[in-house]
């Protein structure tokens, strides 16, 4: 009799969970007359040539990060979640892409940013480069090095800018200016003597060297700037923030030194400097927040650490000064190092920052002239599932069965670096508080290490141009990407 009880209950509960508008189906076929009527609209197609271009990336950011990234977007507005409209949401084009590398079925960041930024697919780990190139191999780099699309547009005669909250010369920044054998040679202290030798430079190095005229540059990577062992300017007596360049060189200064004698260059380290610039007297950028990658936007100090969406307006409003336009990569870096940790609350809530910083920018730009692209690199083991009822709290616990009152996750890390499909496991109750800031979410398996996944590259277009989005060019997504920005850069730099 008790669970009988408990059982009508729990469909009373369930019920209840329903708002009151969507209970009539009037709601429903409203719902979807207004979207026919946005598809129709989406007939009359947008044929301007853009001028600008920005490139959101989501680093590890698959479709079910993108989907409970929206429910907790929801929920952080006090509404139940499922309901809610990303900014990306709201773009016109949608499709999917495949997102291997040329000798690895799931890829890495470094090999996904040579494709999608220089439209040639790459190997593994190796990031400005084609597939003739053997990962930490120097004496396989010359050659064999592919320009991106930041390049084509300095040549366009337009302003670029690279905002990310990694390092800034992290696997995905560092494919826009660097060719390196290895993703992973930050500055010289990080390469093998024998690569110094045969003549190839630090990613850090090349950030300054290969394309001199970047105008803004904002995100971490701050130690590798400086000779090693010179203590950091926010954390003096950290010994893993010190510089770490064996070639004694500061990298700061050489960015100065680089710089027109007409042009104001000003080199930022904290929120307050970078909010307290006269932006109309700003000609070049160079903001590093942190000495490795920026904190997570959870632990991000409101008063020191600027956000990826104030990074993004300080950019936008320094690179539009140029009449020629423009071309932004912006990279929400971290919701992939979230997912890596297993924390999936960081990784969500990077993920809502980044859509608030789309956001931003299609207020500050025109669909006339500003061709924005929102996409990922790879996914990850990330899921949730089970039967959660409406408004269950992303990060919470749910009931599988309501005969029982065992609780479980949510949602899920899972540890399986080639596991492209699978079902949501049963776990037990944590011995941790789901709502902690810092908590680990529940792993798929006990490997070391959350792995990334294949399937989940999607994009997602505004206009203009954004009708080229098909399905047969972005199943190979470097040569959609090569094709869209070779037309817009080329067709905007005649006169």
């Amino acid at each position: 009799m008790k669970v009988l009880l408990f059982a009508i209950l729990a469909d009373i509960c369930l019920s209840s969970l329903v708002p009151e508008k969507e209970k009539n189906p009037q709601f429903w076929r409203r719902q979807a007359q207004e979207t026919l009527q946005k598809a129709l609209q989406l007939q009359q197609l947008n044929t301007n040539v853009a001028k600008n271009i920005i490139l959101f990336l989501g680093d590890g950011m698959g479709v079910a990060t993108v989907t409970a990234a929206r429910i907790l977007k929801g929920q952080l507005q006090h509404m139940k979640g499922e309901e809610t409209v990303l900014e990306m949401d709201r773009f016109p084009f949608v499709a999917l892409s495949k997102t291997y590398n040329t000798n690895a079925q799931v890829p890495d960041s470094a090999g996904t940013a040579t494709a999608y930024l220089c439209g040639v697919k790459a190997n593994e780990g190796t990031v400005g480069l084609s597939a003739a190139v053997t990962r930490s191999q120097c004496n396989t780099t010359a050659g064999n090095e592919v320009t991106s699309i930041l390049k084509w547009a300095k040549e366009a005669g337009k302003s670029v800018g690279i905002v990310t909250t990694t390092r800034v010369n992290h696997a995905t920044p560092s494919a826009t200016y660097a060719h390196s054998a290895d993703r992973d040679w930050y500055s010289d202290n990080e390469m093998p003597p024998e690569a110094i030798q045969q003549g190839c430079k630090d990613i850090a190095h090349q950030l300054f060297e290969n394309i001199p005229d970047i105008e803004v540059i904002m995100g971490g990577g701050r130690k590798y700037m400086f000779p090693k062992n010179t203590s950091d300017v926010e954390y003096p007596n950290e010994d893993k923030c010190r510089g770490t360049r064996l070639d004694n060189r500061n990298l700061i200064d050489v960015w100065k030194e680089k710089k027109p004698t007409d042009k104001n260059a000003h080199y930022v380290w904290n929120r307050t400097e970078l909010m307290n610039l006269d932006l109309h007297k700003v000609d070049y950028l160079l903001g590093l927040f942190e000495p490795i990658d920026l904190m997570y936007e959870l632990n991000r100090n409101n008063e020191t650490d600027p956000s990826l969406t104030e990074m993004v307006k300080v950019a936008l409003k320094i690179l539009q000064k140029n009449p020629r336009g423009f071309f932004l990569l912006v990279e929400g870096g971290r919701i992939d190092h979230g997912h890596h940790e297993g924390k999936a609350k960081q990784a969500l809530h990077e993920a809502v920052e980044m859509d608030r910083a789309i956001g931003l920018a299609d207020v500050m730009t025109s669909t006339q002239d500003t061709l924005t692209v929102v996409t990922a690199d790879h996914s990850h083991v990330f899921t949730f599932g089970g039967y959660t009822p409406r408004g269950n709290s992303i990060f919470g616990m749910f009931n599988p069965s309501r005969l029982t009152w065992s609780l479980y996750t949510a949602s899920t890390e899972g540890h399986l670096e080639t596991d492209n499909f699978f079902r949501c496991s049963v776990f037990e109750r944590p011995p941790f508080d789901q709502q902690s800031c810092g908590h680990l979410q529940h792993l798929q398996s006990p490997e070391k290490g959350s792995g990334r996944s294949y399937w989940a590259g999607w994009i997602r277009v505004h206009v203009p141009c954004s009708y080229l989005c098909t399905p047969e060019l972005v199943g190979f997504f470097p040569l959609f990407l090569l094709l869209i920005a070779k037309s817009v850069l080329f067709a905007c730099s005649l006169p």
